[in-house]
């Protein structure tokens, strides 16, 4: 909002609650075509369907309350039957057999228990009908007006970006390992999230119509799952102009 950036990366929940204390954002492509909210567990207490949670505990953080909650509600699942342990951020309970279930992002915690050596059942919400738009591209409505090149050539960058990144997960790696060498980041580690997150960037959508793509469906269950997490938001959150552009529809 103060101009410093001219595209930010934000959930689409996120941007529905800064729109609502009046932030000027529209969603201009969607990167992650599927959330990443996943449930882990181990194998001799597998949660494979949503229903699988009930009579477990589960490890999260409380500020993620409504995800679950709203998990449940999409598939007909008692909330009340399910034990909320709240937890860091930390594979820890899982393992030691605190809870048997965490929350967590398809592509960290189950990735750095696999390289652990243990074997994670994961669940992926989406695959459950929790639609929310991650990893979104926002921009605000005086950019769209006024610096609508210089956004369309950013996306063209990450297009590009992207393809290539697809194209060789394991150099898309070592390039981010090489050019952070102080951030701590180990390269087989960084190796398996590349691949583990290919599946959630690209789909049929994208195979179709191009990176970043969204469209009135899948802006319809984004609505609706919004609103169970307490966010009324409109068709006007999101605008596709600059993708029709940058891929020629």
């Amino acid at each position: 909002m103060a101009g410093q950036a001219l595209i930010g990366i934000s959930a689409a929940d996120y941007t529905a609650a800064a729109v609502d204390k009046g932030a000027p954002f529209k969603i201009i492509g969607v990167a992650m075509q599927k959330n990443p909210f996943a449930i882990a567990s181990l194998p001799a207490s597998a949660v494979n369907a949503p229903a699988d949670l009930v009579g477990k505990r589960i490890g999260m953080a409380m500020a993620n309350t409504p995800v679950l909650k709203a998990l449940c509600q999409i598939n007909g699942v008692d909330l009340n039957g399910i034990e909320i342990v709240p937890t860091q951020y930390d594979a820890a309970p899982l393992v030691t057999g605190q809870v048997e279930c965490l929350l967590c992002w398809a592509i960290d915690l189950p990735v750095a228990m696999a390289m652990q050596g243990v074997e994670i059942v994961t669940m992926l919400m989406a695959d459950h009908g929790y639609a929310v738009h991650s990893q979104t591209y926002i921009a605000t409505e005086d950019s769209l007006a006024n610096r609508r090149d210089d956004l369309i050539a950013l996306l063209k960058g990450e297009v590009t970006g992207w393809a290539d990144y697809r194209k060789d997960t394991d150099a898309a790696a070592k390039l981010t390992v090489d050019m952070f060498p102080d951030a701590g980041l180990d390269l087989e580690t960084q190796k398996e999230q590349a691949k583990r997150e290919v599946p959630l960037m690209f789909s049929d959508l994208t195979a179709e119509n191009g990176f970043g793509w969204f469209t009135d469906d899948t802006i319809a269950a984004n609505i609706e799952t919004l609103a169970l997490l307490g966010r009324e938001v409109t068709t006007d959150l999101w605008n596709r102009s600059l993708l029709d552009t940058v891929h020629g529809s």
